[in-house]
């Protein structure tokens, strides 16, 4: 009895997966790599985001217009907002009848905890907010908010993670003085139209829908998060009905999906880059021409024409094309072994060895990786390959404890700032985004006057000015801009792929039919 008990318990739990996916209440998604943490003051990674953005309201969100998501944003908790005439003070009437899961409202004074609360800890999603210079609360659902100067990308800010809303009760939760860090890394206090439920780490994530949600009701009853990190795994779960959507497909799977009569595969043009940071406070890394000459090394048109089939561009310049302030004639690194040896010979630095980490966050970059491998090698150059799980390498990245590293970025908003700004500013070391530890004065000087003029000609000058001198540097290695690959299931209803908001889903809106 007890063993026919134990076999009919392994059965259902096999076929778990399958049954959820076959609930058309339920969403189940594919990923590739674990969440770091669920802290929306604390988390710069949209694999993370995709569980935070659902359970938190924000004072605006982005537009979808005929199924697409675009860069503007519309109200969200805000019902509306006015701006002085010098651009300083913007004033926000916030939504009545939002409320946190324990009842309490989501008010003027709770919009101002959460904002102070993430200026405060002053890690990246900080640095999306570090234009405020005072908040006031003028009555309970009237926000005044004061610029240290006028900012052009200032609304759209408030649709990122950073300026998620937090119940302030969480205060309570605060441990010596964190802020609540640590209950909020594994916890979701917001008002959301979701709340989680359960985070088992390595295997998933379980997202259920508020049927009190103050806005449109979401159609699921419940989103669960695969934690997978083959493709080939991932690919045969949506294949046999296991799973959804599934995310970050290897290329050459592709065409196999494209055949199943059940699965969708949608492309999209996307803004996100892959690209390596090159540390550049590594003693081994400090020279400009050694930068250089791994920069001449690789072959970037054999990557994207082997490794993504033919699915990205080659990037030039920081800045991605489709984004004002993007140069088509600033400079491009090319494979030239030739030009790489002659380098690295007059900056003594023959028989270099170096260590390149990388995650198994995107399905390409074991590919990539060898290519590099075999790229450096040409010119003398032994690179040795270290992969590990994604939160270890976001605390290396951190802490500058790399080498060379391997990694994505999309802008949380349309504005050249996303890149020139968090890439290039030295004060923004580690995750907030200058993962190459990079320092020009010259360049630190451009970036910052860029981002306090709100005359876009001027910007598209110093951000002009600031890339020659960064292509000089070198202090990444530009890979390319890739497309973006969704299969789904063909049953999957109103998905909404939006450019700033890569690997992130619009649960609240899809549906299975």
């Amino acid at each position: 009895m007890r063993i026919w008990t134990l076999c009919l318990l392994l059965l259902i739990t096999a076929m778990a997966p399958a049954a959820f996916a076959a609930d058309k209440d339920t969403l189940v998604v594919a990923v590739s790599s674990d969440i770091h943490t669920l802290d929306p003051g604390v988390s710069s990674d949209n694999y993370d985001w995709r569980q935070i953005y659902p359970c938190y309201d924000r004072l605006v969100k982005y537009k979808v217009k005929d199924g697409v998501g675009l860069t503007e944003v519309e109200p969200m908790a805000a019902e509306s907002w006015a701006v002085s005439a010098d651009g300083l003070k913007w004033t926000f009437k916030i939504r009545k009848g939002i409320t946190f899961d324990d009842g309490s409202p989501l008010n003027a004074e709770a919009v101002r905890y959460s904002f102070d609360r993430t200026i405060a800890i002053g890690k990246g999603p900080a640095d999306n907010l570090t234009a405020i210079a005072s908040m006031a609360v003028v009555d309970d659902y009237t926000l005044e908010i004061t610029l240290k100067n006028p900012y052009g990308p200032f609304l759209q800010t408030l649709a990122t993670d950073g300026a998620s809303i937090i119940n302030p009760k969480v205060a309570d939760r605060a441990v010596n003085d964190d802020k609540a860090q640590a209950f909020l890394a594994e916890n979701v206090d917001g008002s959301g139209p979701f709340k989680i439920v359960e985070w088992t780490r390595g295997q998933r994530c379980v997202l259920e829908a508020k049927p009190n949600y103050w806005g449109d009701k979401p159609k699921l009853k419940k989103v669960i998060i695969r934690f997978m990190t083959e493709s080939a795994d991932r690919r045969m779960a949506l294949e046999q009905g296991d799973v959804d959507i599934a995310e970050n497909i290897l290329i050459d799977q592709i065409p196999a999906l494209e055949k199943n009569t059940n699965v969708v595969v949608k492309r999209f043009p996307s803004q996100m880059v892959e690209y390596v940071y090159v540390n550049c406070q590594n003693e081994k890394l400090k020279n400009p021409a050694v930068r250089q000459a791994l920069s001449y090394a690789v072959d970037y048109q054999g990557i994207i024409d082997h490794v993504l089939q033919g699915n990205g561009v080659q990037m030039r310049g920081p800045i991605p094309d489709g984004m004002w302030g993007h140069r088509k004639d600033v400079f491009q690194y090319t494979k030239d072994v030739a030009k790489a040896k002659e380098l690295l010979k007059a900056a003594g630095a023959e028989n270099l060895e170096l260590t390149l980490i990388y995650s198994e966050r995107r399905a390409t970059w074991e590919q990539i990786a060898l290519v590099m491998q075999a790229n450096l090698a040409e010119i003398g150059v032994k690179l040795n390959l270290e992969l590990m799980a994604n939160p270890t390498l976001r605390d290396k990245i951190d802490k500058g404890d790399f080498e060379l590293c391997l990694g994505a970025w999309s802008p949380d908003f349309a504005d050249p700032y996303m890149f020139m700004n968090f890439w290039f500013d030295s004060a923004k070391a580690g995750l907030p985004g200058n993962r190459s530890f990079y320092k020009n004065d010259k360049v630190d000087e451009l970036v910052r006057k860029a981002e306090v003029s709100s005359v876009v000609e001027e910007r598209k000058k110093l951000y002009g000015e600031a890339q020659d001198i960064i292509m000089q540097d070198a202090p990444y290695i530009f890979l390319y801009q890739i497309q973006t690959i969704v299969p789904l299931r063909a049953n999957v209803q109103g998905y909404v792929f939006n450019p700033m908001l890569e690997s992130m889903y619009n649960f609240e809106a899809i549906s299975k039919k």
